[in-house]
């Protein structure tokens, strides 16, 4: 058993430079009761937008806190301690600026200890301790929650979550031995495994308990007030069920059965590469018995592991990433120069054209124009836009009066003429550039002369498709992905001629529809796609070399994508597929790869067939038939696929770099994230490919300098 104090924990409190200290000042507060509680309110003195954060400094002046409180215990002065937070937050756990600076494996174990020794503490006050989360709590703030007595939950909090996983960490102030202690081991799985792995998916305050991750929630108005009254009748007697704690034929039975089916799961999902869901996994197996002592020293030693290693600090650059640069794109002008956008023309009516429309609707709340080809296509799509707001409502997203509002501001109509008063029109049609280029030269003749016009075209030449307009100034690329209202990322594709008033109004739009915008030059394929082909284009060289499918796919481990190449083809589409590919040959032939055969396997129903993970395990039998005699009888090795895809992806990366595509490296990693599900445990893709060496065989250099890499291998 570890005694956290006698642990000198000096060596790290020189990471408390530049820490904002989130206080933790004590009232007395005198209960219905008689009895005294004594509450404290962390609170950093700053506003919501920075929300209380638990470093090394705070942790300390915390941890005086909770040893005075204790103290005041035993000689009778109160009764009960409370933890709650400054208005809307609890919490968002350690600061991950100061985490990633530990400087070595010690100072990384020292930071989970010192977790364990203050938080852990609230559970040895000699008194109960009861936690009122009053707002966000992330992290190391669920786990003051849990290290708690009891816990209450106020209706509104804006969201609750063990994100660690997702990060590349573990819960390590307790997390992973109280939780599934607490609600069980299946939901246990799901908040600390199953919910990181989904974009990071947070917890609604009713949900968390629903799980019995909190024993009462109360409404947002007196939310302090019944949680105190609450605290006090708890104090008198009142007894506190927790129906989803598990009891013995759980531990002996259920435990182990969840633990190998989860394992199976995430071994399916997101292959073996990731570390921290398995380190994760392996917590929650050990919780199921042995005591909380020895569960915080597992964790002590995991958090130190996982911290100084390479994944962690890529996960850290894709953080700073996603949360940072992307909120500031690079290369965006002056947001005074868009224009204020009333109405919105969407052209097409068929499922992705609906799906903007939707978006648009929803987010930008102004009137939003459809049009088609015949009035059935049109009514279609209107249909569809009303039934998925529809949907919303019946979830409870949205009220009666919101989706009525929203479903009044959708029109649609076969009369071009409409669009007269737009200010933003985008085109969703085939892909096509003659297509694209008579819609637009359609429109054109129709609305004001400082309309924005928006191609979504995913790889053609956006100065092309404007070549034919008078002012080809106005357009500009606004390319989505696929599904539109989840993909968080659009590529704004700027050509010789956009003005900043159209880029400007681009990346405005782009952010009122809660998307990041990431500038782009228009280049074949912008970033995403080219990439992606140049993936699928290795995938399909090495099965037209007569390397089995299952086999290519297994060979795309390693690079930890959420999924394999033909996998992904499939989920895109052949057809899409096919015609990227085309581009991408075309354009460079002598670095990517097709085959026609692409288009013949683009016309079959069903191309592969899959295991009941999605992932792929080989052809059908109208794929194979199609195939036969068209693939060689030399099939590649593993190594020598990777290798091939590793190599390739940075040769095309500094090309691009080189090329001016975009202005640095750290905006094709945040595209790869938010456009292509690339892990953050990569750091999108040039972290990855400078540890494998694959920058310094193909360039003799790296992306990064120094390369971006864990303490431990530093």
């Amino acid at each position: 058993m570890t005694n956290y104090d006698d642990i000198d924990f000096s060596p790290i409190m020189a990471l408390t430079e530049g820490e904002v200290i989130t206080h933790s000042p004590v009232r007395d507060i005198r209960l219905a009761s008689g009895k005294v509680l004594a509450l404290i309110t962390l609170d950093n003195g700053r506003d919501h937008t920075r929300p209380n954060t638990l470093g090394p400094a705070t942790l300390t002046e915390l941890g005086e806190t909770l040893t005075t409180l204790k103290a005041r215990a035993a000689a009778g002065e109160i009764q009960a301690v409370g933890i709650t937070g400054k208005q809307y937050i609890l919490a968002a756990g350690a600061d991950l600026s100061d985490i990633s600076r530990v400087g070595s494996k010690d100072n990384a174990r020292l930071i989970a200890q010192l977790g364990h020794k203050v938080i852990g503490s609230l559970s040895d006050l000699g008194v109960p301790s009861f936690a009122f989360v009053n707002g966000l709590a992330l992290g190391g703030g669920v786990e003051i929650a849990l290290n708690s007595t009891y816990r209450t939950i106020d209706a509104s909090a804006a969201a609750i979550a063990l994100p660690e996983v997702f990060l590349g960490i573990i819960p390590g102030w307790g997390g992973a031995y109280l939780l599934p202690n607490l609600i069980g081991i299946e939901n246990a799985l799901e908040v600390i495994i199953s919910n990181p792995l989904k974009q990071n998916r947070m917890l609604k305050p009713q949900q968390a308990y629903d799980y019995g991750m909190f024993d009462e929630i109360f409404p947002p108005a007196n939310f302090l007030e019944n949680s105190l009254a609450w605290a006090d009748e708890v104090l008198g007697g009142r007894k506190v069920e927790r129906k989803n704690a598990p009891g013995k034929i759980e531990r002996t039975v259920k435990w182990p059965v969840a633990i190998k089916m989860a394992r199976g799961m995430l071994e399916s999902k997101i292959g073996t590469v990731p570390r921290s869901p398995y380190v994760a996994l392996e917590l929650l197996e050990k919780a199921r018995s042995g005591t909380k002592e020895e569960g915080f020293a597992r964790e002590d030693e995991a958090l130190s592991e996982l911290v100084t290693g390479d994944l962690f600090a890529a996960s850290m650059y894709a953080f700073d990433l996603v949360q940072k640069r992307a909120k500031r794109p690079v290369g965006a002008p002056d947001k005074q120069l868009a224009k204020k956008v009333t109405k919105v023309g969407v052209i097409g009516a068929g499922l992705m054209a609906s799906q903007f429309a939707l978006l648009f609707v929803r987010k930008l709340q102004v009137p939003v124009l459809i049009t088609d080809l015949d009035q059935a296509r049109v009514d279609k799509g209107v249909a569809y836009i009303h039934d998925e707001i529809g949907k919303l409502e019946a979830k409870g997203r949205l009220d009666a009066d919101s989706a009525n509002k929203l479903r009044s501001l959708v029109t649609g109509t076969t009369d071009k003429s409409l669009y007269a008063d737009c200010d933003f029109v985008i085109e969703a049609v085939f892909e096509e550039l003659g297509v694209k280029q008579a819609v637009f030269g359609e429109i054109e003749q129709i609305v004001a002369e400082d309309a924005i016009l928006a191609t979504n075209t995913s790889s053609l030449s956006v100065a092309e498709i404007g070549s034919k307009l008078a002012h080809p100034e106005r357009l500009v690329g606004f390319h989505f992905f696929n599904p539109v209202a989840v993909m968080p990322l659009v590529e704004i594709v700027k050509t010789d001629a956009t003005t900043d008033a159209a880029l400007s109004t681009a990346f405005v739009v782009a952010k009122g529809l809660g998307k990041s915008a990431v500038l782009t030059a228009d280049a074949p394929g912008f970033v995403v796609n080219r990439l992606l082909a140049k993936v699928m284009g290795e995938a399909a060289r090495a099965v037209y070399e007569g390397t089995p499918v299952a086999d290519v796919e297994k060979a795309f481990g390693p690079l930890g994508l959420p999924m394999g190449p033909f996998q992904l083809i499939d989920l895109v589409g052949w057809k899409v597929a096919a015609h990227v590919q085309d581009t991408m040959v075309r354009a460079f032939p002598e670095r990517f790869y097709a085959n026609e055969n692409f288009h013949t396997l683009a016309a079959l129903d069903a191309v592969v067939e899959k295991d009941k993970g999605g992932r792929v395990t080989g052809w059908t039998k109208a794929a194979e038939k199609a195939l036969k005699g068209q693939t060689g009888s030399s099939p590649a090795s593993a190594d020598e696929i990777l290798r091939r895809v590793q190599d390739g992806l940075a040769q095309e990366i500094r090309i691009m770099l080189d090329e001016g595509v975009v202005p640095e490296v750290e905006d094709i990693d945040l595209c790869l994230i938010l456009g292509a599900g690339w892990p953050f445990i990569d750091g999108g893709a040039s972290p990855y490919l400078d540890r494998e060496g694959a920058s310094e065989r193909v360039f003799q250099g790296t992306f990064h300098s120094p390369v971006i890499r864990g303490i431990a291998n530093s």
